[in-house]
C-alpha cells in the first residue's frame, strides 16, 4: 500500500494522474432565488460569482461550527450546481430542504439530488493540460483562456461534457463532467490516450496525502464538530457584507476568545523531528516536558488529525488541531505514542504552517 501510494503521489506531482471523483455530492440548485439562498448558506458571497465560474465555500450550522464545504458553479444566472463532502450528501441536501420549507418558504429556490446522474474524472498534474487537449479539441485550455475555478460546456466524441478548472491537490488540474450513460465511454478515451504519457490512477489513499501537502482540509477528519472557520485559519472565507447561517454565533464569547487559556483548537501543520517517523492518526499532543498532575495524567493541548508520508517533502507531515495553535509557529511539542503496557515512546515534532508545497499557488494555476 504506501508503495502504491508514494508511485501514484510522484505520478501527480510529476507528470499526469487520474481519479474517479464522482463520489462527490451534488446538489443542482435553481430558482429566481438561488443566489439569494446560496449567500445564506455560505460564509462566502456566491450571488457575486459570473455565469461559468466556481467558487469554494463553507456553510455552518446556527452555532457557527463548519458543517460542509465544497465547490459551487455557477452554470446560469438562477442555476448552480453544488458538490459537497462525498460523506455530506445526504445531510447537506436535507438541510436546505429545512431552511426552505420552515424558515424562508418564500424563496423559489428548487434542491435536486444528481449525485448519482454524473460522473466525474478528475485529470491532475503538470501534464494533464496536455492530455486533456487531446480529448477536448472544440475549447481552448491555455492558462489565459481557462484559468483556475472556471468552467467550460465541451465535447469528447460528440458527447457534451462539462469541464471544471478545480484542484484538490494543488496541481494543475481538470474534471470532467459526464451523465454516467457516457462515463464508460470517456474512462475510455481517457486510458487509450493516456499511455504515452504515463497515466497513472490513484485513490483516496494517495488524494489524502496531495490534499493535506496543501492544506486541504476534510471536514469530518480535520474538524471535530468544534471549529469555525477562524479556528480552521479560513478568516478570508466569511463575508463582512452580508448575513448567513451561524454568523452571530462568531459573537459568542467562547467562540472568539483567543490565547493560550482560550482552549480552541485551530488547525497547524507538525513537522516529526524524525522525518521518517508517520505519527499515528489520533495521537494526542502535550507541552513538551509537560509535568503529571497528582493523579499522573498529563493534560493534552491538541491531537493529530492527518499524518502521511509525502514523497514530494521527502519526510513525513502532520495536520494536527493544536490549542491557539496558529499563535505557537515554531514550537516543539511532544507526542506521546502509547506501546506496551506502561511502556511509551514521546516523539517531538514542531508547529509549523498547514500549508507545505507551493504556498503562492503557481503549480496549481500555471
Amino acid at each position: 500500500m504506501d508503495d502504491a501510494v508514494r508511485r501514484e503521489c510522484v505520478a501527480a506531482r510529476q507528470g499526469v494522474a487520474v481519479m474517479d471523483a464522482s463520489t462527490l455530492g451534488k446538489i443542482d440548485v435553481q430558482g429566481p432565488d438561488a443566489a439569494v439562498f446560496l449567500d445564506r448558506i455560505y460564509t462566502n458571497m456566491f450571488s457575486t460569482l459570473p455565469e461559468g465560474q466556481c467558487r469554494y465555500g463553507v456553510m455552518c450550522k446556527a452555532d457557527g461550527i463548519v458543517f460542509d464545504d465544497g465547490v459551487t458553479t455557477r452554470l446560469g444566472k438562477n442555476h448552480f450546481l453544488m458538490t459537497t463532502t462525498t460523506g455530506g450528501a445526504a445531510r447537506v441536501l436535507a438541510w436546505l430542504e429545512e431552511w426552505l420549507q420552515t424558515e424562508w418558504p418564500d424563496l423559489k429556490v428548487y434542491c435536486t439530488s444528481v449525485t448519482e446522474h454524473i460522473s466525474t474524472i478528475a485529470l491532475v498534474g503538470p501534464e494533464s493540460r496536455r492530455l486533456l487537449q487531446e480529448l477536448v479539441t472544440d475549447i481552448d485550455l491555455s492558462k489565459d483562456a481557462f484559468p483556475f475555478m472556471h468552467s467550460r460546456e465541451a465535447t469528447i466524441n460528440g458527447i457534451p461534457v462539462r469541464i471544471a478548472r478545480i484542484s484538490f491537490s494543488g496541481e494543475l488540474a481538470f474534471e470532467i463532467n459526464v451523465t454516467w450513460a457516457h462515463a464508460r465511454h470517456i474512462w475510455e478515451r481517457v486510458w487509450a490516450l493516456g499511455g504515452p504519457y504515463d497515466l497513472t490512477a490513484y485513490g483516496t489513499e494517495t488524494m489524502h496525502v496531495l490534499r493535506a501537502e496543501k492544506g486541504y482540509i476534510i471536514i469530518g477528519q480535520d474538524t471535530d464538530g468544534t471549529q469555525t472557520p477562524n479556528d480552521l485559519n479560513m478568516s478570508w472565507i466569511v463575508s463582512k457584507k452580508k448575513e448567513f447561517i451561524g454568523k452571530r454565533s462568531f459573537q459568542l464569547p467562547y467562540l472568539k476568545a483567543t490565547g493560550p487559556d482560550s482552549y480552541r483548537e485551530q488547525l497547524v501543520g507538525l513537522l516529526p523531528e524524525n522525518g521518517d517517523e508517520v505519527i499515528p492518526e489520533g495521537a494526542y499532543i502535550t507541552v513538551l516536558n509537560a509535568h503529571p498532575d497528582e493523579q499522573g495524567k498529563t493534560r493534552h493541548t491538541g491531537f493529530v488529525t492527518s499524518s502521511y508520508y509525502s514523497p514530494a517533502l521527502g519526510r513525513a507531515f502532520a495536520l494536527a488541531l493544536v490549542a491557539d495553535g496558529l499563535n505557537r509557529m515554531g514550537e516543539v511539542v511532544a507526542v506521546p505514542i502509547p506501546m506496551a503496557i506502561g511502556r511509551k515512546k514521546v516523539l517531538r515534532a514542531t508547529i509549523c504552517d498547514a500549508v507545505f508545497i507551493d504556498k503562492e499557488n503557481i503549480r496549481r494555476d500555471s
